[in-house]
């Protein structure tokens, strides 16, 4: 993303305000939206405890009540693959930037026939309208933006949700398995820092970055 500082950036499905915060800190002017006021909210109680602050706006992003060209940068994680209109999400997201802005998303991507057993097991903790990006979803934001570039990530790293799950014996119900990682430390994740290496190969291969859990584009108006 560059230097924030002065940049307006608006963080789209912002959740619990963790990557707005991170943005203030970082000196841009954040305008953080979720379809949750309490969600808003606590994005804002968590921006005073950092000592900044952000603006909070409840909205779905599909129709953002901001004007045309308002923003220098639109952040959107793990947003996209819940949405029911994608087009209607682009373009609001194009709309909203200044021209020569630029997007920034990660989602999870579909392909992964592992990581496609584990979200059937996760019944209680994912919603019914979650939809894994695919390359379609690619060439899409394609229609609506110049320079789309994308990279994957996690592919081998993955064998730390295997762990969780058969020699840990944690159901996916029971806990997140993205969560639990925050409960490691370099000690129990010793053996796995090597396969983070590996997958800056594994997620440079044509194809077979396709098997990566998730996803991160990028755009420009």
């Amino acid at each position: 993303m560059g230097d924030l500082r002065g940049k307006r950036l608006l963080d789209i499905g912002g959740g619990l305000g963790e990557s707005s915060v991170y943005f203030a800190l970082k000196g841009a002017k954040v305008t953080c939206t979720d379809i949750s006021p309490a969600m808003v909210h606590l994005s804002q109680r968590l921006a005073i405890h950092h000592g900044t602050t952000l603006e909070g706006l409840v909205t779905p992003g599909e129709t953002i009540g901001v004007p045309d060209e308002s923003f220098d940068i639109v952040y959107i994680a793990n947003t996209i693959h819940h949405v029911e209109s994608k087009h209607k999400l682009f373009g609001e997201i194009r709309r909203v930037l200044k021209p020569g802005g630029r997007f920034f998303s990660i989602d999870p991507l579909a392909y992964n026939p592992v990581i496609n057993v584990y979200r059937n097991m996760a019944t209680k903790v994912r919603t019914e309208d979650e939809a894994p990006l695919s390359m379609k979803d690619v060439a899409m934001a394609q229609q609506y933006f110049r320079n789309v570039q994308h990279r994957e990530f996690w592919i081998a790293s993955l064998l730390l949700f295997l762990k969780y799950f058969l020699i840990d014996r944690i159901h996916p119900n029971q806990e997140r398995y993205w969560k639990k990682i925050f409960d490691e430390n370099k000690f129990s994740l010793s053996w796995w820092i090597p396969l983070r290496s590996i997958d800056k190969l594994l997620t440079r291969i044509p194809l077979f970055k396709l098997l990566a859990w998730n996803i991160v584009m990028s755009g420009e108006k």
